[in-house]
């Protein structure tokens, strides 16, 4: 698994993920981010022994760009806090098929998981296990048939923008599963977690990590206009 390092210190390093990789072992076997970095790691720094890598937070495999991961473990329990107390700031660009009525626009709905579909909905807020999800979108440009949003997230749910999106009619590119016409060849979604912010773990200086677009032709379409 090539790795592209967006940021690598002592303590922390970012990796542009994707949208084949997975952050987390699943049913499939694949070979993980964790695995490649450690790999990395072990080799560059002709490490002996186990390596260090924490997880800090994931992207849904068809989704690419920006994740971060931890070098010790105290960088990953000082991370972990700032994710639960949001103090970090998460920045996607989706790529959808229908424009949204506003240009700008914040989405509140009361979202459910099924764990048996891996799939969320959107429900009342009195329904069980129901969790309340936020973000905001900016519509940035067009081409002939797809529209580039810029999403910022408030919360941080199961498949959030894929199921909010959805609801306005705005499907993401090649995302069948919450109502795109038709999947990608490569099995992505045209949703990348373009720019991540967060303070340094041990350092508190700010960090900000932009993410290059995926090589797909209409990705490059959207980042040359």
């Amino acid at each position: 698994m090539a790795l592209e390092i967006l940021y690598e210190d002592n303590h922390v390093i970012v990796v542009n993920k994707k949208s084949s990789d997975i952050v987390q072992g699943d049913k499939t076997g694949d070979a993980t981010l964790p695995d490649a970095i450690k790999s990395y790691l072990k080799e560059k720094y002709n490490k002996p022994g186990n390596v260090f890598c924490g997880v800090v937070h994931r992207l849904d495999r068809p989704t690419s760009g920006a994740v971060i991961f931890a070098r010790t473990s105290k960088a990953l329990e000082r991370l972990n806090k700032q994710f639960r107390e949001k103090e970090t700031d998460k920045v996607y660009w989706a790529i959808v098929d229908k424009k949204p009525e506003s240009r700008t626009g914040k989405l509140v709905h009361y979202l459910r998981k099924n764990e048996n579909q891996n799939k969320s909905y959107v429900t009342n807020e009195s329904s069980a296990g129901a969790k309340q999800a936020v973000l905001n979108y900016t519509y940035l440009r067009s081409s002939d048939k797809f529209h580039l949003l810029e999403i910022a997230l408030e919360t941080g749910r199961h498949h959030q923008i894929r199921v909010q999106l959805a609801t306005i009619n705005c499907h993401i590119k090649g995302d069948l599963k919450y109502g795109a016409k038709r999947s990608n060849e490569d099995g992505s979604i045209c949703l990348h977690a373009r720019k991540i912010s967060f303070n340094h773990p041990t350092t508190n200086q700010f960090i900000e990590v932009i993410a290059p677009l995926p090589s797909d032709t209409l990705w490059q379409f959207f980042e040359s206009m």
